[in-house]
Formats: structure tokens, sequence, C-alpha cells
């Protein structure tokens, strides 16, 4: 412990400032394969997993005292995964494998609160992190196996005269740490995924980020493997009946989905197909609920007058994939292009006005000197 109110002197530089603001970004292999129990209560009971080819495998083991890492202690890997790709943005030599890091920032980046309780909660989430043992072939030498824990080991330092926490030295697994910074290896992910309370919906967005992405189709997956995929405890038939309601709701951030027959004569089972909004908004499918969102501001409107609110989430989402755009301005010739015909009716607004944004910086982005 420590009374210095740097306790890292000599990595200050470290220390990023206004960390909330940064992409968040999921790195490709955690994104699909059951690496996490799915429940909010205790686990003990191991993941076992293995492709249907048997050629990629996964175990997982927790330590009976902290239960196995939950999908929602995942949160900190992403915010710690952002943190070296910033690192990485910002073009740093040598990026540690051993980060500094601010409790606060970190619970409200993945907007946690940040009550004594929420603290206790984040330093639970740690000790599961670094206690639960992942056994793996993916990115392994030859199919050899990976044996790991997500984080090596992690400090508390605190204030001896205050007891105020000041920061934690987190160092996070080699696995770890070679994913996040091997090119192409993390996706960018909408921050409304941290708003998402059910552990089987939060698993389902980042399996539809990955291989959904912005695919037309989507990406379609029939409910048994995706059962087998997600290492959820329980029967296949409680996983099922979930997962349709799941799909009813149809509430995913950024992502439609829809059940589908099988085609097959051999399984009758249900098929999911997980397709971007953006692809739905053009599409026009026969059902499209929009989901709600806590925070929405409307972008001005050069005449004064009142306007589609759009989420903060779109239009940060908006400015990432497409800089320098004025989007109050587009969002004027959005509504005239819209009234100018009485059959563009979207059944979702928003989604329908980021891809036509989108649309219109592919088509005009070398023109207009963006790209």
């Amino acid at each position: 412990m420590t009374d210095d109110p740097s306790p890292y002197p000599d990595q200050e530089d470290l220390f990023l400032t206004q960390l909330s603001d940064m992409l968040l970004r999921d790195q490709r292999d955690m994104m699909e394969r059951p690496f996490f129990s799915l429940a909010k209560k205790k686990r003990i009971k191991p993941i076992d997993y293995k492709s249907p080819d048997g050629t990629v495998w996964v175990h997982v083991s927790a330590n009976p005292l902290y239960g196995m890492a939950t999908i929602y202690d995942a949160d900190i890997l992403i915010y710690l995964g952002s943190y070296l790709m910033e690192l990485k943005r910002r073009g740093v030599n040598d990026i540690p494998q051993t980060l500094n890091i601010k409790p606060y920032d970190l619970l409200k980046t993945i907007r946690r609160g940040v009550a004594g309780r929420d603290y206790q909660l984040l330093m639970q989430a740690f000790d599961r992190l670094q206690s639960t043992t992942v056994k793996t072939n993916i990115r392994a030498s030859t199919r050899r196996e990976a044996t790991f824990s997500w984080l090596d080991s992690f400090e508390q330092i605190t204030c001896t005269r205050t007891q105020r926490p000041l920061g934690l030295q987190v160092t996070v697994a080699k696995w770890f740490y070679d994913g996040v910074l091997a090119d192409g290896a993390a996706l960018a992910i909408d921050p409304e995924y941290f708003e998402i309370t059910g552990g089987r919906e939060r698993w389902l967005y980042r399996t539809a980020r990955k291989h959904a992405g912005r695919q037309p189709n989507g990406f379609a997956i029939s409910l048994p493997t995706l059962f087998d995929k997600s290492g959820a405890e329980g029967l296949y038939r409680k996983f099922k009946f979930e997962i349709l309601k799941i799909a009813k709701a149809n509430s995913l951030p950024s992502f439609h989905l829809e059940i589908e027959a099988s085609q097959s004569r051999q399984n009758d089972e249900p098929i999911l197909r997980m397709i971007h909004r953006d692809f739905v908004a053009r599409s026009g499918p026969s059902s499209t609920p929009a989901r709600s969102t806590k925070k929405s501001a409307p972008l001005p409107s050069p005449s004064g007058s009142a306007r589609t609110a759009i989420s903060e989430a779109t239009l940060a989402s908006l400015r990432e994939d497409c800089p320098g755009l004025d989007l109050a301005n587009l969002q004027s010739q959005f509504d005239v292009w819209l009234a100018a015909e009485p059959t563009r009716k979207p059944r979702n607004y928003q989604t329908a006005f980021a891809g036509w944004v989108r649309l219109y910086y592919e088509k005009n982005k070398y023109t207009l000197g963006l790209a």
C-alpha cells in the first residue's frame, strides 16, 4: 500500500484520459465459443466443448471458492482489450501486458454503478477472472493446448490514510494479450451491449457480431448447434424455449433475430437467423421491433423544427464508421428524401437513417475527400 496519490509514478503515461470515449472492442476468439458461464448465479460445473468436426475444443473449470467467470465478468476483458487496442492506435511502443487502470473509469465505461457495493462486486469479478482456468487448442501451435487464467494477477492500490482505492495494476493472460493485439482480431461493439441484462442475450449479441456482421443475409444456425456452442447449463428444451422467447422480443442492439423452419429432413429443429438491422431496414422484413434506448438525443435541426431522435450510440457508431460527415445536415436530407415518396415509410426510422448514411458515405467518401 502507498500514500502516494500517483501509485504508479514511473508509468503515469499509461493512464489514458477519457477512457469512456474510446472505441470498445471484443476479441474474436472469445465471441462465440463457450468461455464463460451465462448465469449470474455461481457455477462450478466445468464447460466442455468440442466443435462438430472435432478440431477445436474448449475446457473451462472453476475455482470452487469463487465460481466460474461469467459473461458479465467478460465486460472487464472487453475494457482491458479496448485499452490495449487504444494504446496500439496511439502508437505506443512496447505495449505492456500489465495495465494500470482506474476502477471508476472501468465501471463508468461498462455502464455499472460507482457506489461502494459496485466496487465490491468488481473485485469479486476480478477474483473469478483470475481463478478460472481455461484449456483450449484455439490458436495453439499445431493444435496443442494452451492453459491460462484470464488474468495472471491483479493488485489493488489503496491509500493507507483514507483506505480509498487509488487504482488497479492488472496483468492479462498472454493468450488474451496476443489475441487482442493481432491484426484484425478485435471487433467494435455497440455500447448498448452493456445494457443487456440477460446472459443468453449477451452471448447471442457477441455471436451475431462475429458471424453476421454486415452480411446482407446475416448468419443462420440451428438451435441444437447454438446450444452446444453456448456452454449453457441445463437441458436443451429449456434453452430452446428461452431462445425462442428472445427472438420474439427481438431487442438485441444492432441485430434483428428471426426464427426459420429447418430445411433438413433429418432434423426439424428451428434455425435462428441474425441480421444487422441496417439491412433489415433496407429489405423490410415482416417484423422489426426497435430496441428501446435509455439515452436518445435529437440532432439539431437547421430549421428549428422537431425531428426524430437518434440515440447517442447510433451517432457514435456513425461518427466512427463515417468520419467527416455533417450528420445534422444529412438527417435533413434524409427527411426530405422520405417525404418525397409516400411509400418510403421505414419500420425503424433510426436504423433506416443509419443505413442511408453509410450508403451515402460509401458512395461519396472519395469525391468528398473523406477517405
